[in-house]
């Protein structure tokens, strides 16, 4: 009877499950196509099989490395900033304070902000170098501004990002620390336990899945960061703030060169399947714990 309805079900199932690997497969059957050609936008009709030239001229092209070492810095350095602080805010935010509904708004709201928006607030009204809220707070102490995106491009970057991510980490947090059981917060209250040994042994083992949780969803997005460097540094100076993605638009169009940028676009696909697999089976191994 289960065989039957199990076979019942594949003609419900399989028009969804179609579509689904139509709109994967062909992207990426497109982009592993134009890998393996010598193919440039400025003479589309010099188009011809290049093999596995396009992976070596990018495989020893300095920029890719610069690039993967960007990400690399913007992912751990993001996440250790927004698990961290999603993680004290979490506890601050659980307990009863005056205003604290408002407080929980205020804090969500820049997740909601679209990241182009995010990047020109910041870019002219917190961080510009000259009319910017942090340039007249430095010079209103006697202090020199400081050009963040010339001079701390990847610091500036990653101070978006986090205060844009922030409040995704929060929620998730704050979510898990709800779900913590009072009582066994007396009970540790009642046998001496302080707010650092209650946070250490009591709070933090119990955050510890959805920390894993965080991570997980965060460093698959973090890999694909675009929308802040082009609207902020457009990857400079110079590669200072180029990082994987923002590389393989350079290369396919400002460069015009279709086959190198998909074989860039081949490498991140295979480097972001590698890390969601380490992630889904620590998460995995959490969740089961």
């Amino acid at each position: 009877m289960l065989e039957r309805r199990s076979r019942l079900k594949i003609p419900l199932v399989s028009p969804a499950v179609g579509v689904l690997l139509v709109w994967m497969v062909i992207p990426l059957a497109m982009t592993l196509w134009f890998s393996l050609q010598r193919y440039n936008l400025l003479s589309p009709g010099m188009k011809r099989f290049a093999g596995l030239s396009n992976y070596t001229s990018l495989i020893t092209d300095a920029a890719l490395w610069t690039a993967m070492l960007n990400t690399l810095i913007l992912v751990v350095s993001v996440l250790l900033v927004t698990v961290v602080l999603g993680t004290l805010l979490a506890v601050l935010f659980d307990q009863e304070f005056p205003g604290r509904s408002i407080a929980r708004l205020l804090i969500v709201a820049p997740f909601f902000v679209m990241p182009t928006v995010t990047a020109l607030i910041w870019k002219n009204m917190l961080l510009h170098p000259v009319n910017g809220l942090l340039a007249f707070l430095m010079r209103s102490v006697g202090l020199n501004a400081v050009d963040w995106f010339g001079d701390w491009p990847m610091f500036a970057i990653v101070i978006i990002v986090s205060w844009q991510w922030l409040p995704f980490a929060l929620l998730i947090l704050l979510t898990a620390m709800q779900s913590l059981d009072q009582e066994q917060r007396e009970a540790a209250r009642m046998d001496g336990a302080g707010p650092i040994h209650l946070f250490f042994y009591i709070i933090l083992p119990h955050l510890r899945r959805a920390i894993s949780v965080v991570i997980m969803i965060e460093t698959i997005f973090f890999l694909s960061i675009f929308a802040e460097i082009f609207v902020t540094t457009s990857g400079g100076p110079g590669l200072a703030s180029t990082n994987l993605a923002f590389l393989i638009y350079i290369r396919a169009l400002l460069d015009f060169d279709v086959g190198v940028a998909s074989a860039g676009g081949v490498i991140a696909i295979i480097l972001a399947n590698i890390v969601a697999f380490f992630l889904t089976r620590t998460v995995a191994r959490t969740l089961e714990a």
